[in-house]
């Protein structure tokens, strides 16, 4: 990716993650963290990744989220000067769902170890 890209994808990231925080009042909306902004070369499509503490409740959050989009889009207009503020395309950053398992992975071939190193002893 490009300084520029790169530049602007961070912009993005940190200007919507105070949007969030401070200009959308949904109470479903809460404990959201922006985690990566992804701009396309031309700068008209961004894809945002969104990471939401409660499990349960990310379909809803994502119902949520997308029907608020023209308002988040127009917030960050406000907030950023490029010619074309772009399309904002939402989805969930599963990352930590990724990292969870590979803890209870490593976890699972720690314990056994463990067990057979005492068997052996």
């Amino acid at each position: 990716m490009s300084h520029r890209l790169d530049k602007v994808s961070s912009l993005i990231k940190e200007e919507l993650s105070l949007i969030f925080l401070h200009k959308i009042q949904d109470p479903k909306l809460s404990l959201i963290t922006v985690t990566k902004a992804k701009v396309s070369p031309d700068l008209k499509h961004a894809n945002i990744y969104l990471s939401v503490f409660d499990k349960e409740k990310r379909e809803k959050v994502m119902e949520s989220v997308n029907e608020l989009k023209g308002l988040i889009r127009s917030q960050l207009a406000g907030r950023i000067q490029l010619r074309f503020v772009p399309e904002l395309h939402f989805f969930i950053d599963d990352t930590s769902d990724y990292v969870e398992k590979m803890e209870v992975l490593f976890k699972k071939i720690h314990e056994s170890d463990n067990k057979k190193n005492d068997s052996e002893n």
